[in-house]
């Protein structure tokens, strides 16, 4: 995302969401299962916002991510997200040393969101 180099516009500021929710990883053949969990209730409606299924499709999208479906978990504050052909293939078919995915949930994380100062660490 853009910004002022210091990440602050506005009163937001720009933070990776591993300081902002968890997240785990699993597999099901070629398809990818992410959870991502806010640490805070009061975060859920903007990483609503802001953590589309189009910015997770892009960022796996170099391993032949063809499709993303996000699921919404209001009630449990959190979301799934279901990424397909990501894995070559699966832990079966791949030679990839992480064919069961579990380690895609950081990749997640790494992505950035513009939050109030105050909902920051």
């Amino acid at each position: 995302m853009s910004g002022s180099p210091s990440g602050a516009e506005g009163g937001l500021v720009e933070v990776p969401l591993h300081v902002l929710a968890h997240s785990r990883a699993g597999d099901k053949g070629n398809r990818l299962n992410l959870s991502l969990i806010p640490y805070r209730p009061e975060l859920y409606p903007i990483l609503a916002e802001q953590v589309t299924e189009a910015r997770v499709l892009a960022l796996f999208r170099h391993r032949g991510a063809t499709r993303c479906t996000r699921y919404d978990l209001p009630r449990l504050g959190a979301f799934n997200f279901v990424v397909d052909d990501v894995l070559e293939g699966g832990v079966n078919g791949s030679l990839n040393l992480d064919g069961h995915g579990k380690t895609h949930s950081f990749r997640l994380l790494s992505l950035t969101v513009r939050v109030p100062g105050a909902l920051a660490p």
